[in-house]
């Protein structure tokens, strides 16, 4: 048993079946990416792992208790954290004010704009806050504001402020969307060094092969909504039904 199994998952809108049966366990403390060409079913079932959607038929399970239906601060308490396609920080703020809204939200329950200036007389949020840009190499930037940053570190200072909740479960669509070269290295790096040092499940979403390669050690590969292969990186490269359907017959 994974800490996430999704089970006989099919999902409709109208006439087109986005997801068919689908059955997908990921295992703990794993890199597990989910890959597939455009309208395979990658962000419909995304959506419904992290309770946006509901299926039509299925279950979602994530360390025993479904995730079907639950509110997006239910599935954060849970233990599953999302790392958005377009990075979701505040412009508006400084990286420091970015990154003490998760840690001040996980030890209160709950979060409102007015109390910003609140979180700065909390010296446990302010400490917390502190230490996770440290350990993400952004402590030199905790003045800076987000709107003039790099997408690499506003994808750095995200991934930061998801980790601040102590998720189990890292969901990560496309992190790499969009970036440089060096800027994806560096994300790659990142990514390895969280596996390494925390105890933490990955499951990924990624049209880069350089990035699903480079981090994970199981692989689903989607086709018309439906599973068509899962093994290991390297049995999926030469995999013939997965150059048919995603990578190309060249390739």
């Amino acid at each position: 048993m994974g800490i996430l199994e999704v089970k006989g998952v099919n999902k409709r809108f109208g006439g087109l079946q986005a997801l068919g049966d689908v059955n997908l366990s990921v295992a703990e403390n794993t890199v597990h990416a989910i890959i597939g060409p455009n309208g395979a079913g990658k962000s419909t079932l995304l959506n419904v792992l992290i309770g946006k959607l509901i299926p039509d038929t299925g279950s979602v399970m994530f360390d025993g208790q479904s995730v079907l239906g639950r509110a997006p601060h239910e599935i954060n308490q849970m233990g599953i954290s999302r790392v958005f396609q377009t990075p979701e920080i505040f412009s508006e703020l400084n990286v420091m004010e970015n990154m003490m809204i998760p840690c001040f939200a996980k030890r209160d329950g709950s979060f409102r704009m007015q109390a910003m200036a609140d979180m700065f007389r909390e010296k446990d949020v302010v400490e917390k806050a502190e230490q996770m840009l440290v350990d993400m190499n952004m402590i030199d930037k905790r003045h800076d504001h987000t709107a003039a940053m790099s997408r690499g570190d506003k994808r750095r200072l995200e991934i930061a402020m998801c980790l601040s909740q102590e998720p189990r479960l890292l969901l990560l669509d496309e992190p790499t969307a969009g970036m440089a070269r060096a800027d994806t290295n560096n994300t790659i790096d990142l990514l390895k060094q969280i596996k390494e040092d925390r105890d933490i499940t990955i499951a990924i979403i990624e049209h880069d092969m350089h990035v699903v390669f480079s981090l994970s050690e199981r692989i689903t590969v989607l086709a018309q909504g439906t599973p068509l292969v899962e093994d290991t990186p390297d049995n999926i490269k030469g995999h013939p039904k997965v150059k048919e359907a995603y990578l190309g017959e060249a390739a």
